[in-house]
């Protein structure tokens, strides 16, 4: 099967050159002014941006050169001036009142911000609480200067107060007269509960998803969708708004852990960020792992342990390091993330962080807030975050950081995923599931199983040298199970996850650079850097690697052959860019604990089933299918025991019944994943069946449905004409004379137990369901003959029908658009005299009646 192909195919070598040039001018600046942990962290940002320069076609003459140039002075600051591994607390702290000036510059800049759009209300509480800001200062400080500069400050912001005011004096009075209300109001003044129906669009133009039996899907209108990376978006082929049982799926998923995670809406860009005192997560501190608490020294703000704080300064694979909280396939999500957005210069992960200023970057808040935009349980929510990060007694930070001090990100980042997973004692997941909540990009889990046919090592590996370069994916790989020897001669850490940085190919040699997400302990065989006879000078020159200088300092990061990645690895992470697809659409469904049998392995007439339509012949249409099941607590999310899968019917577009008649096209393998996706290359414009299926069926599932494709096409859930009012069970048994067996059992065939439904009404438009349950080791089938009809020729007429052939233990027989009437259900066994105890369930679309003939 061939992937979806996309316009845009690599990095630009030339925006990599520039920045390389100005952080190499950045790392000389601070090596001059002997601000060596900030020059270290330059000169290593140059020296890796000049590479991807490199690796991206740049032509400029000796670029090698200087990357290796300035990589060796790193080496030499870090070899003699410090660990810059270690994060230590600032040396000059910042007083009470260089803080208060910095939250009232915070002040003044978000209350310019609301000035200039028109937000009059926000302008003026902002302007008014940076009044009181200065102010305050202004009586605590001994210097004139400062008194002079925040005497200022106040008076303007003041005077712009007061204008405003004079502006906004008949409108204010108008809003004082009206009700008021505790929800959001949308932009045409609609008023609206958080998370109820209505929280994403007007109640009155919310679309309901359509459903149709087997017929053609509707036309729904296409709408553009906009992906965090800021490309152009896919075009939506379904409803342009949730419908109410949609709304009800994310609303009943938004407590995880106990916390509430509401959809991120429009009006959130406007979330309020500036205080005159520190803010703190009103949802209280997070739990903390063992051992973090065994070294807990307090809870530090950046200004205790940053002499500038700042959000980014140079996003980097290379500085992202993990401590001791159990998240390293978070953490290699961050470092592959980041180097996305170095090489191809489109944002992936920075711009989910607020605030942010007018280019949309993220800014530092000295009030202490942020927001963070992830994707969780079908939809974006946002999460709420103070900057109060956990430290050791010996200064040390206690969560992941950016070698570089005064940066803040990744710390960010991690606190916010950490609070939705139910604090930093996390208990492990995979760089498919945080990247996905991180990016909304399609999880694909590739098992490295060289010995199976399943997986096909060279294609494998063509796929991934492709697809990586041309910015298509994310990748990381994580070991298996490895004995405590094994690890230690291969300098790998078992059950582990491993940033993919790089994969090359060069006169038939296969090679992967990986990056630990704890920035040390490296691979130890094969093309590490001390397998010195391997790393011939032309290999050398052709990946842009020095091995005796990486023997220097140990960052984490390696080389390693395919063939050693192939044994001692377990599994690739392949997170896919939606964007190579044009079409996509969702849907949030549940499918509840009592729906179906335990096991699909007689029935599946009562699994949510979905129509899939692709429009118009293809010569090849891409179509993948991601089945993601909605996870509240972290318990199940550490111990997942629920297997879920997507089954594929080519069958005509029509409801599947028996899990094996006709066999699935794709017979989707049953995971324990939160996600699962199927892929399907297709050239025809034949409808589809989609089954959501699970191994056990035992508790309500959530789930979230989406299709991209790269062709337009329709999905539809498959309606159900029944009606719960109109469900009956009967409870009956075959027994000595009764028994009869099938028709070929011409003298006792009659004798089966007989029962007459009557509809009592003048419609052709009824639908009557009949399923059979009896003893598994019996073949069942049903037989049901039209006894009178109240309107002739119904359009589904009949005389006799039947179920077909016998089945196991399970038969069903659905009757559509028959007349009222009466109609006779014999139940039987394939052989005669078969005894034992059966069910007759009936379902309706109409009311009806029934009793036992005989």
């Amino acid at each position: 099967m061939t992937d979806p192909s996309s316009g845009y195919h690599g990095a630009d070598p030339q925006v990599l050159q520039d920045e390389g040039i100005h952080l190499a001018q950045q790392a000389v600046q601070h090596d001059q002014l002997g601000r060596y942990d900030m020059a270290v962290f330059y000169y290593s940002e140059a020296a890796q941006t000049l590479l991807a320069a490199l690796q991206a076609g740049s032509q400029v003459p000796n670029i090698a050169g200087k990357a290796a140039e300035y990589m060796l002075r790193a080496d030499e600051l870090k070899k003699s001036f410090q660990d810059s591994r270690k994060i230590t607390v600032a040396e000059q702290p910042k007083t009470q009142q260089q803080t208060d000036l910095e939250k009232a510059g915070f002040l003044l800049s978000e209350a310019l911000d609301e000035d200039e759009q028109g937000n009059i209300n926000e302008a003026i509480d902002l302007y008014s609480e940076a009044v009181q800001l200065c102010l305050k200062i202004r009586n605590s400080s001994t210097e004139v200067k400062m008194k002079e500069r925040v005497t200022k400050m106040a008076e303007q912001a003041l005077d712009r107060a007061e204008a405003l005011k004079k502006k906004n004096t008949k409108s204010s009075r108008s809003m004082a007269s009206s009700p008021s209300s505790g929800g959001v109001k949308t932009m045409t003044g609609k008023v609206v509960p958080p998370l109820g129906f209505g929280a994403f669009v007007d109640d009155d133009s919310a679309v309901t998803q359509q459903q149709v039996p087997n017929g053609p899907a509707p036309q729904r209108p296409n709408n553009k969708t906009f992906t965090p990376s800021g490309k152009k978006g896919l075009i939506n082929v379904g409803p342009s708004s949730y419908s109410k049982e949609e709304i009800a799926v994310l609303r009943s998923t938004s407590k995880i852990n106990g916390r509430e995670y509401v959809p991120f809406l429009a009006v959130d860009q406007k979330e309020k960020f500036a205080f005159p005192i520190r803010f703190e997560d009103k949802d209280g501190k997070l739990a903390i792992s063992p051992k973090q608490r065994q070294n807990f020294g307090k809870w530090a703000a950046p200004e205790s342990f940053c002499d500038d704080p700042k959000i980014i300064i140079a996003v980097s694979s290379f500085s992202i390091r993990q401590t001791i909280v159990s998240d390293c396939s978070f953490v290699a999500s961050l470092a592959i993330s980041a180097q996305y957005e170095k090489r191809f210069r489109k944002k992936l992960i920075t711009n989910i962080i607020y605030p942010q200023n007018r280019n949309g970057d993220p800014v530092y808040n000295p009030c202490g807030k942020y927001m963070v935009k992830l994707n969780l349980n079908g939809v974006w929510r946002k999460v709420i975050i103070d900057d109060f990060l956990p430290m050791s007694k010996y200064g040390d930070l206690l969560c992941s950081f950016s070698n570089n001090k005064n940066e803040l990100w990744v710390s960010l980042l991690e606190k916010a995923y950490m609070k939705v997973m139910g604090g930093y004692d996390f208990p492990g997941s995979n760089s498919n599931i945080d990247l996905h909540a991180l990016t909304e990009w399609i999880p694909e889990r590739v098992a490295i199983r060289p010995e199976s046919p399943e997986f096909d090592k060279d294609r494998e590996f063509k796929r991934l040298l492709d697809r990586f370069h041309k910015g298509h994916c994310l990748v990381t790989v994580a070991t298996g199970e490895l004995s405590e020897n094994e690890a230690d001669r291969a300098g790998l850490v078992p059950t582990h996850a491993y940033a993919m940085l790089d994969v090359k190919e060069y006169k038939g040699l296969r090679l992967f650079m990986l990056k630990n997400p704890w920035n040390h302990l490296r691979w130890k065989g094969r093309y590490s850097e001390k397998d010195m006879g391997n790393w011939t000078q032309d290999l050398q020159r052709a990946l842009s690697y020095d091995p005796s200088s990486a023997q220097m300092f140990d960052n984490g990061v390696f080389w390693i052959d395919y063939d050693s990645l192939c044994h001692f690895f377990d599994v690739f992470y392949i997170n896919w860019d939606p964007e190579l697809f044009t079409y996509t659409t969702c849907m949030q469904h549940t499918w509840f604990a009592k729906e179906g049998p335990k096991k699909d392995t007689y029935n599946i007439s009562d699994n949510p089933q979905y129509r899939l339509q692709v429009k118009g012949n293809q010569p090849s249409a891409a179509i993948w299918i991601l089945l993601s099941r909605h996870i509240t607590d972290k318990a199940d999310f550490a111990d997942n025991k629920e297997f879920i899968t997507v089954l594929v019917y080519k069958n005509g577009g029509k409801k599947v019944f028996y899990p094996y008649d006709p066999p699935p096209y794709k017979d989707g393998v049953r995971i324990n994943s939160p996600h699962y996706l199927c892929k399907l290359v297709e050239n025809t414009s034949d409808p589809y069946t989609l089954v959501i299926s699970q191994y056990e069926k035992n508790n309500t599932t959530h789930y979230t449905l989406r299709v991209y494709s790269t062709v337009d096409f329709t999905l539809t859930r498959f309606a159900n004409p029944y009606k719960k009012q109109y469900e009956k069970r009967i409870t009956g048994q075959w027994k000595g004379k009764t028994a009869g067996g099938c028709g070929n059992n011409r003298e006792t065939y009659s004798n089966n137990p007989l029962y007459q439904v009557h509809l009592d009404n003048q419609s052709t438009d009824n639908h009557l369901m009949v399923e059979l349950l009896g003893p598994k080791q019996y073949s069942v089938g049903i037989e049901v003959i039209s006894v009178s009809e109240n309107v002739s020729n119904a359009p589904g007429a009949f005389q006799k029908t039947s179920s077909g052939d016998f089945r196991p233990g399970y038969c069903m027989l659905q009757l559509s658009s028959i007349s009222g009437g009466v109609y006779n259900v014999r139940p039987c066994t394939f052989r005669a005299g078969r005894e034992g105890p059966f069910f007759l369930d009936f379902s309706s679309s109409a009311a009806y009646s029934i009793k036992q003939l005989q």
